[in-house]
């Protein structure tokens, strides 16, 4: 059994995954100052793969990255939720976020630059700071992908065309009964 995957789909949909990710990456010192928590996922992503000046635009070309691979998935699956199309982006990036969030104990742990990011195990603003996050992912994700991959609409029917409006055909074409 093959899945068809429509290509032009998937790449509209890692192109609004992307674009999203960068909504969120510009949005991150906003909700830094406004919760008081210096959680960074660029930085977090950056910092373990690059030391100094480049584990930011290194962290930011894996968030983008991440962000594309998310929207391509999406793309192909959320006109199968049932959900209504404008919670479908917010409520799976949402669901993302609570199955991976555990997953901090182990950045806690092992993330090669540790000392330098705060501890995410147990800290309530950072959690904060991801679930809004990914509502702005989700939110900017769903809508923009919905209106890139939007069906096309039905070619309007041509105004000569003998039709009436219930569906019966046009009183001028009617057969006479008897003569």
């Amino acid at each position: 059994m093959s899945i068809g995957i429509d290509r032009t789909r998937t790449l509209r949909g890692a192109v609004c995954g992307a674009f999203a990710a960068a909504v969120w990456a510009f949005e991150q010192p906003l909700d830094k100052a406004l919760l008081a928590c210096r959680y960074d996922d660029v930085e977090l992503l950056g910092k373990a793969l690059v030391s100094g000046e480049g584990a930011y635009p290194a962290g930011l070309a894996v968030h983008l990255s991440n962000g594309a691979l998310f929207g391509a998935v999406y793309s192909n699956v959320a006109p199968s939720v049932p959900l209504p199309p404008a919670i479908r982006g917010p409520v799976l990036a949402l669901a993302e976020h609570l199955f991976l969030w555990p997953l901090v104990a182990i950045t806690d742990r092992f993330h090669p630059a540790r000392d330098q990011l705060p501890a995410l195990s147990g800290n309530r603003r950072a959690f904060a700071q991801s679930t809004l996050r990914h509502l702005l992912f989700g939110l900017v994700l769903g809508e923009f992908e919905r209106r890139v991959n939007a069906e096309a609409e039905p070619a309007p029917l041509d105004a000569e065309a003998d039709y009436s409006s219930n569906g019966h055909g046009s009183l001028e074409h009617s057969v006479p009964l008897g003569s």
